[in-house]
């Protein structure tokens, strides 16, 4: 059995609330060192994987590996029917098909409990495969949250371009165009900016990518202070968001190649 409680059950709400709208439906894998989902969208352009360890819980308990097939918005919905101060408990039974939720508020003395019918989803487990790449940028998350949503005003799609000078995301339009440039800190040309951005490169980037999947992956954003991109040209982007010490969640979408031809 799955018997997994969560201190700041919040935490689990916020997670899903960043997944829920790239995919609908996916499987958590359940194991003794944590818990995982891996899953691609619809239109197999972008990529989650989301890991909660083990440590993150206290108590933690799973007896066998499972897999809890689930609907991301019936889970999203039941979650927040929680408070934000409030414990969680996973509850899985070997062979059942309900997760049970328990919320506690001590504060309140209230103990609610909800059970999540659950699905058997056929979903192939995707590798993912090591890649070296060739930028490393690593920034602060509500900054390029902001950077994303204020040039999907513009246009579909941004492009990300990172050489020595900084980390440039641009976008052009039929009305206009807009760029941000951030410089990395601790640089000789950029001393005492108070730039948080820091860049390692061993070659130039530039890829092309969509605003509306960005704008998605930005949800996660409230739960990491930073957000750590790795780009190498012409492969998927790593947009990789670490949840404190519990886990992460990560994301890869694929570059727009010759969108203009």
């Amino acid at each position: 059995m799955l018997e997994a409680r969560l201190a700041q059950g919040s935490l689990l709400k916020k997670i899903i609330e960043a997944i829920k709208d790239l995919v609908q439906d996916a499987n958590f894998d359940c194991s003794d060192s944590g818990i995982s989902l891996q899953a691609m969208d619809s239109a197999h352009v972008a990529l989650c994987a989301l890991l909660l360890k083990a440590d993150s819980f206290e108590p933690y308990r799973c007896d066998r590996n499972m897999s809890l097939g689930i609907n991301l918005n019936a889970f999203s919905k039941m979650l927040k029917c929680s408070g934000n101060d409030d414990i969680l408990t996973l509850k899985a039974d070997d062979d059942t098909d309900l997760l049970t939720m328990m919320f506690e508020n001590q504060a309140a003395d209230r103990l609610s409990e909800y059970e999540l019918k659950l699905m058997d989803i056929d979903a192939e487990h995707l590798g993912i495969p090591d890649q070296e790449f060739d930028c490393t940028v690593k920034m602060p998350s509500a900054e390029f949250a902001r950077i994303v949503r204020d040039l999907a005003t513009i246009n579909e799609s941004v492009t990300i371009s990172v050489t020595k000078e900084g980390v440039r995301f641009a976008a052009s339009g039929d009305h206009g165009k807009g760029s941000v440039l951030l410089k990395p800190s601790g640089s000789v040309d950029d001393a005492g900016s108070g730039s948080q951005t820091s860049i390692q490169l061993s070659e130039p980037v530039m890829v092309s990518l969509s605003l509306k999947y960005l704008n998605t992956f930005t949800k996660a954003a409230p739960l990491s202070e930073t957000v750590t991109l790795q780009i190498t040209n012409d492969v998927p982007v790593l947009i990789d968001f670490a949840v404190g010490e519990a886990g992460y969640i990560r994301y890869f979408l694929a570059p727009k190649i010759n969108e203009d031809e």
